[in-house]
């Protein structure tokens, strides 16, 4: 892996625990074991331009693995997975890492340019699921409002879960998404 790679890497780890004012050029430096010279020689723009470029790498990943399992099985039970993709990461950290991307959202004084990234890519997640929702005969307005919902309430759970270092939160609000889903394309869980 590369120097380029490397501070990508380090800045999502780092952002992810610390925030987007917490993660500083010395801590990525430490956590990356790269020279300061290289973030400079691989990110002109410095701190904003790798945390904005971390944003959309994690960004771009996250997007692939929601396509994933929306592919794999019905909606609500895809739906009804999303807490499994956060609960291994929030206690297999102590409760100490969340997303990178709201991460981004909340840095929006250190880096205009991440957190308009991360507003681009919540606006793909919504995407990505009012496309299937409409796949699913839910009428094209309904099925992006229950997209932000869907968006806007795991994301939401994500944090409270930090906050209360319990995945209850998670747990409790993919029920309801996945209740919610099935209310509207009129299919259960395969769970169910």
């Amino acid at each position: 892996m590369g120097a380029r790679d490397r501070l990508i890497d380090s800045a999502i780890a780092l952002m992810r625990c610390n925030g987007i004012a917490g993660t500083g050029i010395a801590q990525l430096l430490d956590h990356s074991g790269i020279s300061r010279r290289s973030i400079y020689l691989n990110f002109p723009g410095g701190k904003s331009e790798l945390v904005a470029e971390a944003t959309r790498t994690a960004g771009q990943a996250s997007s692939a693995l929601i396509r994933t399992i929306l592919a794999s099985t019905d909606l609500a039970s895809a739906i009804a997975a999303f807490p499994g993709m956060w609960r291994e990461t929030l206690t297999s950290t102590d409760f100490a890492a969340g997303c990178p991307i709201a991460a981004a959202a909340l840095g929006r004084s250190e880096s205009p340019a991440a957190a308009d990234v991360a507003g681009e890519t919540f606006t793909e997640w919504e995407g990505i699921l009012a496309q299937r929702l409409e796949a699913e005969n839910v009428d094209a307005e309904t099925a992006h409002s229950l997209a932000t919902t869907i968006v806007a309430a795991v994301e939401g759970a994500v944090v409270m879960s930090l906050a209360s270092r319990s995945t209850a939160p998670l747990e409790r609000a993919g029920k309801q998404l996945a209740d919610l889903v099935a209310l509207y394309t009129g299919k259960k869980t395969s769970a169910a």
